[in-house]
C-alpha cells in the first residue's frame, strides 16, 4: 500500500475537519491562542483564527496550519464590541461550516498600576474585552450549538488565569478580577448550558511566556518570578494548548463547570 499523495492527504485532513467540525479562537494571532489554533488544527477542526489588530500574525497562524494540511481562515473582529461578534460568528459559518466549539482567549492587560491611579477608561477597556466580550462570545455560541436553538452541542473553554486566585497586587488588579469573573461565568454557564449538549469549562494559566506582558511594561516578567513557582519556571503555550484541547475532547465528556490550573502548582 502506497503512501497518500499532497492531493489525498489534504482530502483527509478536509474530511476529518468536516466531521470534528470549526473551532472559533478568538485572540487567535499569537501566544496561547496561536498555540491552540494549530493544536486545534491538529486535532482535526476547522479553525477560525480570529484577530483584533494584527492581520499578518493571524494569517501565519493560518499559513502554518493550512501547510500541514489542514483548514484555517483569518477572521477580524473586536470581541469587545456587539456588532463586530455577530459578524465574526456569521463568517465563521460562513467559511468554516457550523460551530463546534469556541475557545474564549481574547484577552487584554495594561501596565502595572495600583488601583488607586487606574482610571475608569482603563477599567473600561480591560472588562469590555475580557468579560464582555467573552460573554457575548458565549451567547453567540451557545445560540448556535445549544440543542434548544436547533443545534448539535458543543464546548466552550474560557481562558482564565491564575492571577484570579492570586490578585495580582501593584500590577494589575483589574486584569485579575477580570478574569475573576471569567471564572464565576464559566461556573454559572456551564450549569445553564449543561442539558443542552454544551460543556463549558476553563483553563488559568499561571505565568506563561507570551508577548502580552509586554502590555504590562515588563516583557521579561516570566523570568522574574518563576521562582516563585513550585515547578521553577515559565510555561509554555503549548502546555496551555493542550490542556483547553483535553477540555474540549472526548476524554472529558463528564468535565463541565471544571477549572483547570496550568500554572506549574502556583
Amino acid at each position: 500500500m502506497g503512501i497518500p499523495g499532497p492531493r489525498a492527504a489534504a482530502r483527509a485532513a478536509h474530511a476529518v475537519s468536516a466531521a470534528r467540525g470549526a473551532l472559533l479562537v478568538t485572540g487567535g494571532s499569537r501566544g496561547i491562542g496561536a498555540a491552540t489554533a494549530r493544536l486545534a488544527a491538529e486535532r482535526g477542526y476547522a479553525v477560525c483564527v480570529n484577530y483584533r489588530s494584527n492581520r499578518a500574525a493571524a494569517e501565519a497562524v493560518v499559513a502554518a496550519i493550512r501547510a500541514s494540511g489542514g483548514r484555517a481562515v483569518a477572521i477580524a473582529g473586536d470581541v469587545a464590541r456587539e456588532a463586530q461578534v455577530l459578524s465574526l460568528f456569521d463568517a465563521c459559518h460562513a467559511e468554516l461550516g457550523p460551530l463546534a466549539a469556541l475557545v474564549n482567549n481574547a484577552g487584554i492587560l495594561e501596565r502595572h498600576m495600583r488601583v488607586d491611579e487606574m482610571s475608569a477608561e482603563r477599567l473600561e477597556r480591560v472588562f469590555a474585552t475580557n468579560v464582555v466580550g467573552s460573554l457575548l462570545c458565549a451567547r453567540e455560541a451557545v445560540r448556535r450549538m445549544s440543542t434548544r436553538h436547533g443545534g448539535k452541542g458543543g464546548g466552550i473553554v474560557n481562558v482564565s488565569s491564575v492571577a484570579a486566585s492570586l490578585g495580582s497586587p501593584n500590577e494589575y488588579v483589574d486584569y485579575a478580577a477580570s478574569k475573576g469573573a471569567i471564572d464565576t461565568f464559566t461556573i454559572g454557564l456551564a450549569r445553564e448550558v449543561a442539558a443542552e449538549g454544551i460543556r463549558v469549562n476553563a483553563v488559568r494559566p499561571g505565568v506563561i511566556y507570551t508577548e502580552i506582558h509586554a502590555s504590562g511594561g515588563e516583557p521579561d516578567r516570566v523570568d522574574r518570578v518563576k521562582a516563585a513557582v513550585p515547578m521553577k519556571r515559565g510555561g509554555e503555550p503549548e502546555e496551555v494548548a493542550r490542556a483547553i484541547l483535553w477540555l474540549l475532547s472526548e476524554e472529558s465528556t463528564y468535565c463541565t463547570g471544571a477549572i483547570l490550573d496550568v500554572s506549574g502548582g502556583r
